[in-house]
């Protein structure tokens, strides 16, 4: 019987109506790459999908859960699979523009997953035919996962299983290395039985594991008591950190990875990851002074981190796997360098010190917690905001393949994706990487983040200060004046000119 982790089952607890705990991810294709100009049709995408089927475990598995939430829920075979439930088409509204295309997706990651399914759908969408940088005809594939089931590196599996490395069909994973056990129905003896178990062992567990984490749990508090007290930050209060709505937005901008690999060089020592945090410190120091609302603390962001070994043999990753920390990422700042230079200190810190609970003492503490109260402590979370004490927004960088990718014969072009929102924190910038680009990738509500074009403007100039500070000094330096002056702008397309319009 595979049943799920502490872990897995705390995304199906803070679940809501407005809290929703799916992720979307979002490829963009272009047909013309189709071997003998041929077209991409919905029932060719079906087809290629389901000789994929037998690669990942997510695809046929749904959950079945404890009666009273006496345990943790299992994930069971289902009987009753049904393809073309799963996998929707449609075309963009017109005029096929960025902006439409934005909207659309909002909209599809504003939907529910359906519980008593898989917990997975793809979407189509065609007439992606007024975006820059695109051909007529191109197309995309949005697919929607819960994150009970998959975390960031499960999910680059799991798209692993689905492409292709030409236009010939060659996949990226050979199909005969999958080896997925099944997962039967559970009766309700055995569950009733294994919830016995595990409450008679659940405080013996707890002790156990807290005993074995004792050096590291020891470690962090002393590392918390050494903290100078000009080191130690509190979190400010900000727009993101109100209730969320059901009202998703999404907005999102694609640039080369050569130009963060640039930017490190600035200061020796950083990361990817610092220029990335850097440069969302920028953006949201640029939003927020342009409403009046900066404040003199710097803004803390929650890093998640995959803690994944090695992959499994039959590459069947499912499920999460990940610590995290928090770092600040000084909006208090105004020079993009300095920022660098303070992001830099602050994330080796958090990491040496270990602020984010390592995966493995997270893992031994969770699963020892009653499943009945984790649905509580989910409960106060979410009335509480509670998330707001500890951060102001997410900020999410998951490394993705550096290579040409296909489906169908097609060329993944771009990759995109939403995220979850948790009230006390409804800002989401997530920075996925492929083929030698990185797409930033901002998730909000209408309430929070109504001018979400704008911000995704004040992220781009933060960028493009930094990518300034590359390059050798000029002789004579524009105004201030000048240099506040905004262009047009048309990385993905036309924009809407009004604040918050999310409407056809």
């Amino acid at each position: 019987m595979d049943q799920l982790s502490g872990q897995d089952a705390q995304f199906l607890y803070l679940e809501s109506d407005d809290n929703l705990t799916h992720i979307t991810s979002i490829s963009v294709f272009d047909q013309t790459t189709v071997p003998g100009k041929e077209v991409v049709r919905f029932k060719d995408i079906l087809q290629h999908v389901s000789s994929r089927l037998h690669m990942n475990s997510v695809f046929r598995r749904r959950l079945v859960r404890v009666p009273l939430e006496l345990d943790f829920p299992y994930w069971v075979d289902d009987d009753r699979f049904d393809l073309e439930y799963h996998i929707r088409h449609e075309r963009l509204p017109e005029p096929g523009d960025w902006r439409q295309f934005c909207i659309h997706m909002a909209r599809y990651h504003s939907r529910p997953l359906d519980m008593n399914r898989p917990l997975w759908e793809m979407y189509v969408v065609e007439g992606l035919d007024n975006i820059d940088g695109l051909p007529k005809g191109s197309y995309a594939v949005a697919t929607k996962i819960h994150h009970a089931a998959a975390d960031g590196a499960a999910l680059s599996e799991f798209f692993g299983a689905m492409a292709d490395i030409d236009n010939k069909g060659t996949p990226a994973v050979p199909l005969n290395s999958a080896k997925l056990a099944r997962s039967p129905m559970p009766s309700l003896l055995d569950m009733g039985v294994r919830a016995a178990w595990h409450t008679v062992r659940s405080p013996l567990g707890m002790i156990d594991a807290v005993m074995r984490s004792a050096p590291s749990l020891y470690q962090m508090a002393q590392n918390a008591l050494r903290l100078k007290k000009e080191e130690k930050y509190r979190v400010p209060e900000t727009r993101f950190n109100g209730s969320v709505s059901s009202s998703k937005m999404f907005d999102g901008m694609q640039v080369s990875l050569s130009d963060f690999k640039a930017i490190r060089l600035l200061v020796p020592g950083s990361t990817i990851n610092d220029v990335i945090l850097t440069v969302c410190g920028g953006g949201l120091r640029r939003y927020l002074q342009h409403h009046g609302e900066l404040p003199d603390d710097s803004l803390v962001a929650w890093v998640p981190i995959n803690a994944r070994g090695r992959p499994k043999a039959n590459g069947d990753e499912a499920g999460n796997n990940v610590t995290s920390m928090t770092t600040l990422i000084y909006t208090n700042i105004e020079d993009p360098v300095e920022r660098l230079q303070a992001v830099m200190a602050s994330t080796q810190k958090s990491k040496a010190a270990k602020a984010g609970i390592s995966a493995r003492v997270m893992t031994d503490l969770s699963k020892h917690v009653p499943a009945a109260t984790q649905v509580l402590a989910s409960r106060l979370v979410l009335r509480l905001g509670a998330t707001a004490r500890v951060c102001n927004l997410f900020i999410s960088n998951v490394p993705g393949p550096q290579l040409p990718l296909y489906m169908n014969g097609a060329l993944q072009v771009g990759h995109f994706g939403m995220a979850p929102l948790v009230n006390g924190m409804g800002l989401f910038i997530a920075t996925p990487s492929y083929n030698g680009n990185i797409s930033f990738n901002v998730t909000s509500t209408r309430e929070v983040l109504p001018d979400i074009h704008f911000f995704v403007e004040c992220l781009e100039e933060s960028l493009a200060e930094m990518k300034a500070a590359t390059k050798p000094a000029k002789k004579k330096r524009a105004s201030k004046k000048a240099r506040a002056v905004k262009k047009p702008r048309k990385v993905n397309g036309d924009r809407p000119a009004a604040h918050g319009d999310q409407g056809p």
